[in-house]
This record gives structure tokens, sequence and C-alpha cells, in this order.
């Protein structure tokens, strides 16, 4: 058995998000800390956990929730990290320049500081996510940066149904797919879609480790969130379905969070696993490069 680089101890935040920026960005510092208390090198965030999740509507003022880069989530991030020595993937919704935004992953190196971003590459465009509104898409490409701790990729929310992203990721050499996450049900439709929805979510992101023979991480946030242009009081809004949740190279969850709970998962990845799951299942050994040539082609008439 070869342990490339031994354990990775992942640390992992399910948490609620208020409408105060300030309170969810101690949250999340504080349960970072958490994190790190019990032993994680590298902590996960939700997607946009400094804000709730304001794409539930077009709405111009909400721009001004976006920060620059470096701004107050890097910064306090960036400052953390390196007093933990730990690494740390935050979600931030990034001002470029003017009206230029972007959805953005920031990996932050210990004293390193950060190390590398990554824009959101699909953009979803659907009742309560009307994310086009508001994100550019990425245009760094896919990434998987090399930190002390293993090479992570980053890839965020939407990107999760994409098996071309999670692919190309982990022919960069990624060992553990990182999804900051904010994806829930429409009250209205949860009792009869409900059990499908989430179900599709948790199956696509444990084929993404099968298929890639690596680590993944769902990383959402939980909670009911009204929508920014709706009376609170009206139940119109998202009720995020939590669950977040890590799976290994064979596609075993490892571990899980409950639907509603705000909560630090801890646990340890076997780096080791990814080669001896490669071996035993060796699709990248199997792929036929030489024949994949529409993949580049929005449909092939």
């Amino acid at each position: 058995m070869i342990h490339e680089r031994n354990k990775l101890e992942l640390g992992i935040v399910q948490m609620r998000c208020e409408h105060d920026t300030q309170r969810n960005l101690h949250k999340a510092l504080a349960m970072t800390r958490e994190a790190a208390r019990n032993g994680a090198q590298l902590v996960c965030l939700p997607e946009l956990f400094r804000s709730q999740y304001f794409c539930q509507t077009e709405d111009a003022a909400l721009f001004d929730l976006a920060e620059s880069i470096p701004g107050p989530s890097s910064t306090a991030f960036s400052e953390l990290a390196a007093k933990l020595d730990i690494t740390i993937v935050i979600s931030v919704f990034e001002r470029r320049t003017a009206g230029l935004y972007h959805n953005t992953a920031i990996v932050i190196d210990g004293a390193h500081g950060a190390v590398g971003m990554y824009r959101k590459m699909h953009i979803p465009d659907d009742p309560r996510y009307y994310e086009k509104f508001y994100f550019t898409p990425g245009d760094l490409g896919f990434k998987a940066f090399d930190t002390r701790h293993g090479k992570i990729g980053t890839l965020v929310c939407w990107d999760q149904w994409y098996p071309e992203a999670a692919r190309i990721t982990a022919l960069m050499g990624a060992q553990l797919l990182c999804y900051p996450t904010a994806i829930g049900w429409h009250p209205a439709e949860r009792a009869a879609l409900g059990d499908s929805q989430h179900d599709a979510w948790e199956v696509m992101q444990r084929s993404h480790a099968i298929a890639n023979g690596c680590f993944v991480a769902a990383v959402n946030r939980t909670g009911f969130e009204a929508d920014p242009s709706a009376r609170e009081s009206s139940g119109i809004g998202i009720q995020f379905w939590g669950q977040s949740f890590v799976a290994a190279p064979d596609g075993r969850i490892l571990c899980k969070a409950s639907a509603d709970e705000e909560v630090v998962l801890n646990v340890s990845l076997d780096l080791g696993a990814i080669e001896d799951q490669r071996r035993g299942w060796p699709f990248l050994r199997d792929r036929r490069i030489d024949v994949y040539g529409g993949l580049d082609q929005r449909f092939i008439d």
C-alpha cells in the first residue's frame, strides 16, 4: 500500500447564515477554530457564507454585499490560517472591479497566505437561483492547488453537477475536491420532490469520487432563508438541506451532517487510499482520450 502524503485531517463547517454579515463572518471564524481544535489541517466552509443567499431575487442593491480580494473575508481568514497553521477554503462574492463580480473560492495555506483562487465556472439561472444576474462566469479555468496537506481542487455548487469539471480537476492531481455549496428545497416542492432532489445531489458527488478515485467534500449551509424580495413570514424562500458530507474514493460516505444542524465535522482522510482505489478500478488508465473530441461541443447533431 502506498501512502502519498499519509493522512489529511479535514474539517467541514455547516452553518446557518443571517442577514448580519459580520455575525456570519464571526461565526464562520469560530467554527473554523473549533475544527482546528479538533485536529483539522484543512477546513472548508459553505458557499457565500458571509451573507444569506441573495440570489433568490434580482436586485442591483445586493451587489453591495460583494467584497474585493483582499477584503474582509480573505483578510480575516488569512490571519486565522497563519495563527492556527492550517489551510482554509473560503467562498466569497468577489467584486473584481466596478460592474464585474464573481463567485470565488480562495485557498489559504497557513502563513503562506492565499495560494490561489477559483472562480465558479457554471452559473445557474433557475427559480430562486438567479446567479447569472450577479456572477460573471469564471475565467481562471479549473484549478488544483498544492498545499502543505495535499493537492486540493476547488469547485463551487452548480459546478458539482458537471462530471467534466470534476474530471479535469482530478486530472490536475487533486486528491480532494472541495465543493462549497448553497443548495436546498423550495418549500412548496419538498413533500413531492425533496427526497429525489437530495438523493440526486448526493449520488452525483459520490459518483465524482468513484469515477476519479479521489475524495469529495460537499459543504452546504442549513436553515430557511426567505426570498429578500418577500416578507420573512411569507414562507417564500429556500430551505437549505444541510447534510454536508465527505465521500471516499470508493464512494463510501465517511461522515455526514444532519439536515438542520449547525455543526463542524472532522474526518481523517487516508490519501494512500487514492492509489489503492485507482489500482483496483483503473478508470484513468482505460480512458479513451483519442475519441472524446465531442465533449467540446454543445450537442452533436
